[in-house]
């Protein structure tokens, strides 16, 4: 029988199985991310960040990373201007 400093098997084991669940359920920023295609170098931004602590030396990835969304950015703003100019010209 495990004493008062002991808390026993059992007591960890829903810490686990909670921590588990927090692991499988998606990041909204990283679905956010994943949707516009940038998700490689976001990931990119984060290894630099957990490797380096010091975001001054992750610029390179930092940069394509604004790069990439930018370009998505763009993407997206061109993909609206052809909707709306489609849209007048049926109605």
């Amino acid at each position: 029988m495990p004493g008062p400093g002991h808390p026993g098997h059992k007591w960890s084991r829903p810490a686990k199985e909670e921590e588990e669940e927090e692991e499988e359920e998606e990041d909204p920023v990283d679905a956010m991310v994943a949707r516009t295609g940038c998700a490689a170098q976001h990931h990119a931004v984060q290894a630099c960040m957990a490797a380096e602590q010091d975001w001054r030396r992750c610029q390179a990835q930092v940069q394509a990373f604004r790069e990439c969304m930018a370009e998505r950015q763009r993407q997206r703003a061109e993909e609206l201007r052809r909707a709306r100019g489609s849209g007048r010209a049926d109605g």
